[in-house]
């Protein structure tokens, strides 16, 4: 069951990001992009991803488009993170994570592979900040020390 999850997750984040904010160039040219929050329970990627949720209320918010443009800028420095984009610019549909995080507005908020709540903003950050407050956690600083194989 995780295998067939994991492959359609997969697929779906390759797919390109319909939103109109451009999709991530990954390393080998393929297009990858954001999750929908709709459907997504977060507790599905505790241990293995830290996710950033970029909120809004509608897709047309300038902060959420920038905010998109600058993460989608450096789909590396957040892939070497195992950092998962998921977005949500729907008040009306309720989704779970809205429910759980309650964001007003834009926001963007960072989970760290535990499941807690490691940031939130009310405005738009660039990758640069934001990896740097992930590189400064005792979790990625262990990851750091003991890289996986293959890595």
């Amino acid at each position: 069951m995780l295998r067939v999850f994991i492959v359609v997750i997969t697929g779906f984040f390759l797919s390109p990001f319909a939103a109109g904010c451009g999709a991530f160039a990954a390393d080998n040219q393929t297009q990858s992009a954001p999750i929908s929050a709709e459907g997504v329970e977060l507790s599905q990627f505790v241990w293995t991803n830290r996710i950033v949720v970029v909120f809004a209320d509608n897709p047309a918010d300038p902060a959420f488009v920038d905010q998109m443009q600058m993460l989608a800028k450096e789909p590396g420095e957040l892939a070497s993170r195992d950092i998962l984009v998921i977005t949500d610019t729907d008040p009306a549909a309720r989704t779970a994570i809205r429910l759980k995080l309650r964001p007003r507005g834009f926001s963007l908020v960072w989970i760290d592979k535990d499941g807690a709540v490691r940031l939130r903003k009310p405005i738009p950050w660039s990758v640069r900040e934001l990896t740097h407050a992930i590189d400064k956690t005792p979790l990625r600083l262990q990851e750091i020390a003991e890289p996986k194989p293959g890595r």
